[in-house]
């Protein structure tokens, strides 16, 4: 990721556009704030890198209750200091919805929430054949209690 820098009018229109309206293609999204549809592809993306945009929120149903597959994955890695190559690696799994660095007997704390089961266990298993990944344990969400996000 890129260092944080100063957002110019430009950046800060297509952020309130976005945050209106997080769909917009990139020719609408253009239109709006009067740059052609690559300037705007290349404005997200190096607001993605400077970390001005951070993840994308996928809400099920009309109410954001329907049931999605979700799974705790605790990693062990061969090497804790010199384990940036994982975490560049789930970064790129889009169902990686939290992934925590922790202190004590394991490595990270990955959250994957997925449409299906089988996606779940698919992820599961990327995750366990990463290089530098020593060993997994997975535990399924059966429901969810909190939720205060």
């Amino acid at each position: 990721m890129d260092r944080p820098g100063p957002l110019d009018a430009i950046d800060e229109k297509i952020i309130a556009e976005l945050t209106r309206n997080a769909r917009l293609s990139h020719a609408e999204l253009g239109q709006r704030v009067l740059l052609s549809r690559n300037a705007v592809r290349q404005r997200i993306d190096r607001l993605e890198r400077r970390g001005h945009i951070r993840g994308y929120t996928l809400v099920r149903g009309d109410d954001g209750n329907e049931d999605v597959a979700s799974a705790l994955v605790l990693v062990y890695r061969q090497d804790r200091m010199r384990g940036g190559d994982v975490l560049a690696a789930l970064r790129r799994i889009p169902e990686v919805v939290i992934c925590d660095v922790l202190s004590g007997e394991f490595d990270l704390m990955v959250r994957v929430e997925a449409a299906t089961l089988e996606r779940v266990k698919g992820i599961w298993e990327q995750i366990a054949q990463m290089p530098g990944v020593r060993d997994t344990v997975t535990a399924l969400t059966l429901s969810q209690v909190v939720n205060r996000r």
